[in-house]
């Protein structure tokens, strides 16, 4: 069959068509073409050797849906064992030679009823589809199909590009083990599961080419661990979306790039200076400068703060860290939701002890020696919270994303480590004690100082500062070893495993973005059996085609089809029966 006829067929029907033998006589064929039909379907009934194109019904109790004749209840046709309504009659000839005129009115009652079938074949409950997938055949009802009809399956106008007339089956070239899956897919109602013998490459390029539609790829996504991606709300001033995307997310553009490396940058440094200011050298020569000794009765000369390299350091990067924290605070979707955000909770509580030291220092001027030390000792705790800038590089690191994101799965984990190492300090701290008591040399003076000892024990450090000396000691301290081993090996591994999961999650959905991609579905050529330009042709006159124009061109696109599936016989026909005087 030529593109055109098919162009042609696909006009007339948007269903796969239903002939029966009967109907072949009622064709407009020379001659000597209806002779050799006539005696090749003949020959087929006695052979039981043709092949009917039609679907059969589960649940008609007639026998010929079960040999394959065409159901009687969908061409008001009662069963072929009857003989008023054969749907293959004999020929009335004994060598072929009578006249078909008698069958030509039957046939054509035949032709109208298929033609009505046709019209009701998409509402039939036992319509059969099948479908080839490399070789492979899958034959299921054409309703599990219709219960999907935005997929490739559902859509009649869709699937009809890879529509075989001559085998009256849709061919796919594509991956047959997961096709199960798929069609378990239209069974199911929805529910979508990968085989294991399929990468999850493939499945998800096969969920693709079938279109089963973002929510078969989200749940798809849900059932193989990879990240839900959060939708990103954006502000709705597009000045404000822009600053928001330029310090909020990195990989939105190059700029962003760059202002992500400079927070780095300036973050490392900030935690360089924290570490360098406590260097004995730095901090004997700034004690000594603060702490100057009157000379002939002058008072002790306290120096500036700000002339200090490492206090200027310090204020050029908490510019920097204000900055960024009040372009993101008015650049922010939502104010509310940025301020419960725990990083942005993080950077605030980085930059206040600066603040906070700035105005002690200035005030230390104004009071005297022994309100300074006091001061000297808040200061040194505040300056304990600047370590926690460490955290701001979270939001640059995937890392750290990860083991924060395992810390939080594993809560319950490490909870009960937590709860063992108690118990077992609580045990041997105590054992210990008593074993060493009569030993004044003994290094357990009570129970709390052997806690210590039974913490560094069970952790398997052995710092040796504290340690037993007598033989029940030296048991109890052997015990204690065993039990931290399985102690902390017992939940460990859950840790561990959680860890696992989410850096394979992070990283597989880096590497394969392409396959889970849920936007808009490409078109795939293979499995195609007719070229592109053609099936465009099809689908416009799919598009333009409409019920009366179904109806009467029906007649025409069975004759054309029967032609491409007979006249391929032709020449094999007139050799058996060339003796008949039909050469």
């Amino acid at each position: 069959m030529t593109p055109r006829n098919l162009i042609s067929y696909t006009r007339s029907i948007l269903a796969p068509p239903i002939f029966t033998c009967s109907s072949l006589s009622s064709l407009q064929f020379p001659n000597t073409i209806n002779l050799v039909l006539s005696i090749f379907r003949d020959r087929i009934l006695l052979s039981h050797h043709f092949f009917i194109f039609s679907s059969s019904c589960e649940t008609c109790p007639e026998s010929c849906c079960r040999r394959g004749a065409l159901c009687p209840s969908r061409l008001k046709t009662t069963c072929m064992d009857h003989q008023s309504s054969s749907v293959i009659q004999p020929t009335s000839s004994p060598r072929y030679r009578g006249s078909h005129a008698t069958d030509s009115q039957g046939d054509a009652e035949v032709a109208k009823g298929t033609m009505t079938v046709e019209n009701r074949g998409r509402q039939g409950c036992c319509e059969r589809v099948v479908i080839n997938i490399s070789g492979l055949r899958f034959e299921t009802q054409l309703k599990t199909f219709n219960q999907f009809p935005d997929t490739l399956l559902g859509d009649p106008r869709k699937r009809m590009r890879y529509f075989d007339p001559l085998r009256n089956e849709y061919f796919f070239d594509r991956n047959r083990p997961s096709f199960d899956a798929i069609l378990y897919y239209y069974q199911s109602g929805g529910r979508i599961r990968r085989p294991v013998n399929v990468p999850i490459d493939i499945f998800s390029e096969e969920i693709r080419f079938y279109q089963l539609g973002e929510e078969a790829m989200e749940k798809f996504r849900e059932d193989e661990g990879f990240i839900k991606e959060e939708e990103r709300v954006l502000p709705k001033n597009g000045f404000q979306k822009q600053v928001w995307l330029l310090f909020e997310y990195p990989e939105s553009s190059g700029p962003a790039r760059g202002i992500a490396i400079v927070s780095v940058l300036v973050i490392l440094i900030s935690i360089v200076i924290f570490c360098m200011e406590t260097l004995p050298e730095f901090r004997d020569e700034r004690e000594q400068a603060t702490v100057a000794p009157a000379v002939n009765g002058t008072a002790p000369y306290v120096p500036s703060p700000f002339t200090d390299p490492f206090f200027v350091i310090e204020t050029l990067c908490i510019i920097w860290f204000s900055f960024e924290l009040l372009v993101r605070f008015f650049g922010c979707p939502s104010k509310t939701s940025f301020s419960k955000n725990i990083m942005n909770i993080i950077d605030i509580v980085a930059i206040i002890p600066y603040f906070i030291t700035l105005g002690t220092e200035l005030a230390e001027r104004q009071t005297n020696s022994g309100q300074q030390a006091m001061s000297l000792a808040i200061l040194r705790v505040i300056r304990l919270v600047r370590v926690f800038r460490i955290f701001k590089l979270s939001r640059h690191s995937k890392g750290l994303q990860i083991l924060g994101q395992t810390l939080k799965a594993s809560m319950r984990e490490l909870g009960l480590l937590i709860f063992f190492l108690f118990i077992g300090v609580i045990l041997f701290s105590s054992a210990v004690y008593f074993a060493e008591a009569d030993d004044p040399s003994s290094s357990f003076s009570s129970i709390p100082d052997a806690f210590w000892w039974a913490v560094v024990t069970m952790t398997t450090v052995g710092y040796g500062d504290m340690h037993p000396v007598t033989i029940g000691g030296k048991i109890v301290g052997s015990l204690c070893a065993i039990a931290g081993v399985l102690t902390i090996a017992l939940p460990v591994p859950v840790i561990v495993s959680n860890f696992n999961y989410f850096y394979h999650r992070e990283t597989d959905g880096e590497e394969q973005p392409q396959y889970l991609n849920t936007g808009k579905l490409r078109k795939s050529r293979s499995g195609s059996t007719i070229s592109k330009s053609d099936y465009m042709e099809i689908q416009e006159a799919v598009n333009n085609s409409n019920k009366d124009f179904q109806e009467e061109n029906l007649k025409t696109a069975n004759c054309t089809l029967t032609q491409s599936v007979f006249l391929c016989l032709f020449t094999d026909v007139l050799g058996n029966y060339k003796g008949d005087g039909l050469g």
